[in-house]
């Protein structure tokens, strides 16, 4: 299964000061996470890169990227994405890129049945949520231990022990 190799790392939102650093919103899991990464990347594909230096502030990375050297080539870059390469992140065991569960088959880990596929995870506050397209609608599912036994993104399937009535028309 081919998986993608440059990530959606986060978003150019302003500049801060006048010596071209820009504000980057992170799409990754944290401000710190972002700053540990090197090299960005100007497309998905990652045929041109470009070298940085990162700090965070508060919930954003302040990033120089070299040749930004002023405030209005800082501004130009505004509303840009900055790509990362995925061998770049450290994921913690039991942590996934999202783009490597979108597609998955959600299934009963008792019975196999084949619930729907996940079409979308939301981040919250306590936990994430899959959302999972069924042939009935969407379904909300709280991706917890309790809930998502295993995932295998290899063989393309997350069984998971669901709560009555969540997948069935049961009380």
């Amino acid at each position: 299964m081919g998986r993608i190799q440059y990530l959606e790392a986060g978003e150019i939102v302003g500049t801060h000061g006048i010596r071209g650093e820009v504000r980057v919103q992170p799409w990754c899991d944290s401000a710190e996470q972002l700053c540990r990464i090197k090299t960005f990347y100007w497309d998905k594909d990652g045929r041109q890169s470009v070298k940085a230096q990162a700090r965070p502030h508060k919930n954003i990375a302040l990033v120089a990227l070299d040749g930004v050297t002023t405030v209005e080539a800082a501004e130009a870059l505004r509303g840009r994405m900055l790509y990362a390469h995925r061998d770049d992140f450290r994921l913690p065991k039991g942590r996934y890129f999202v783009c490597d569960l979108l597609g998955l088959a959600v299934v009963d880990a008792d019975t196999g049945v084949t619930y729907g596929t996940l079409c979308d995870v939301s981040q919250t506050g306590a936990n994430p949520v899959y959302h999972v397209k069924t042939d009935k609608g969407e379904v909300l599912l709280p991706a917890v231990p309790s809930i998502v036994k295993t995932v295998d993104i290899d063989g393309g399937e997350i069984r998971i022990t669901p709560i009555k009535g969540l997948f069935d028309d049961a009380d």
